[in-house]
């Protein structure tokens, strides 16, 4: 019988947003929301976030991928809140339903990077990191002063251009795309022989059985 596939095609799942209700997957990357004081804003985006030591989910940087819960902290002025957007890197997550309040604000403690309250819990979804540098600002969601939200996404442009020292020395694979710092070791294809990198998101072979 004639082969007529022979290698690879990884699969990747590049959804940002959630919908209501759906589980955040283990180690993927989601947009979310935050809501701060506009004076807090600066510091947040040049020097990253401060952990609360506690709170419903016990310590940790408090999201939501619901910007209407985002917009209802800190309690203040209308004015004075700004609701920064979030890109976060979730790691190890933890559903926290009636038959996980045991572990509701000791999920870090048990192995886990990140609490997921579902919105049929409390009435809005929330999460709680516990690593800050797992949340990176990519955007400014809400701000009713222009001048400010324009002085902030400034802030969030220069920050993203200035570059870790690492991160400059990146090189990029000729066969698989992927930019990175140590030149990736070239394999054998098992069917065809050819010279492949482990990296690449498909294979076909040139050679067919016969």
């Amino acid at each position: 019988m004639p082969v007529e596939f022979s290698g690879w095609e990884a699969y990747c799942d590049k959804s940002k947003h959630l919908k209501p209700g759906q589980e955040p997957k283990k180690s993927h990357g989601y947009t979310m929301y935050h809501g701060t004081l506009k004076t807090n804003a600066p510091a947040i985006i040049s020097s990253g976030f401060r952990p609360s030591l506690g709170g419903t989910l016990g310590p940790g940087v408090y999201c939501s991928r619901d910007i209407n819960k985002a917009m209802r902290y800190p309690a203040c002025a209308p004015n004075d809140r700004v609701v920064l957007k979030l890109r976060v890197r979730v790691g190890k997550v933890k559903k926290i339903d009636r038959q996980n309040m045991n572990l509701m604000t000791s999920w870090h403690q048990n192995g886990y990077d990140t609490a997921w309250l579902p919105a049929s819990v409390l009435g809005l979804e929330e999460d709680c990191v516990f690593d800050p540098k797992r949340l990176t600002v990519i955007g400014i969601a809400h701000c009713t002063d222009n001048s400010v939200k324009s002085s902030l996404e400034s802030l969030i442009k220069q920050k993203s251009q200035s570059q870790d020292p690492k991160e400059k020395d990146l090189k990029l694979c000729k066969s698989c795309g992927m930019q990175t710092q140590d030149k990736h070791t070239m394999e054998k294809c098992w069917s065809c022989k050819a010279s492949i990198c482990p990296f690449m998101k498909n294979h076909v072979c040139r050679k067919k059985g016969k």
